[in-house]
């Protein structure tokens, strides 16, 4: 478990339920969930919270973020746009381990309308449970951060 064991999490007004399942489910394996919110079920622009929870992994307070929204898409979009986040919308385990694996993401977004409780669980299992292969990935990581500059 690394050093910084610290998430954070936020969502928009439709994942506010799954959100909490998987603050608890990441608690319970050891990490610290740093939940942002929103609290209440009324209409909230989703990025402003992928904005959010991307300012505080790219700060260092946090070390991994898991956002959500309807598809995961919009959210994941606002996170990218903050420099230094790699965030990628998986709806599959596959895909949780491989942008960890290849593309070093730091966030994860996963859309409650696309997937199910037990599969979101699995899938920040497999994000969480991988690690940054380096060597030939590493080249095209600091190619995309290259792009930020």
């Amino acid at each position: 478990m690394p050093a910084n064991k610290r998430i954070v999490l936020s969502s928009d007004h439709a994942a506010i339920q799954l959100r909490q399942i998987i603050a608890s489910h990441i608690t319970a394996k050891g990490w610290v969930a740093v939940d942002i919110g929103p609290t209440t079920p009324e209409s909230t622009p989703y990025p402003t919270h992928g904005e959010a929870a991307a300012q505080r992994v790219a700060s260092g307070d946090c070390q991994y973020g898991i956002i959500l929204c309807g598809t995961g898409q919009g959210i994941m979009m606002a996170a990218n746009k903050v420099k230094s986040i790699r965030c990628g919308v998986c709806s599959d385990t596959f895909s949780a381990r491989m942008i960890r694996e290849h593309n070093n993401a730091n966030m994860l977004s996963i859309g409650v309308r696309v997937v199910g409780e037990g599969l979101a669980l699995d899938i920040v299992d497999a994000f969480l449970g991988a690690a940054f292969e380096g060597g030939r990935h590493a080249t095209r990581v600091e190619m995309i951060e290259a792009m930020e500059a």
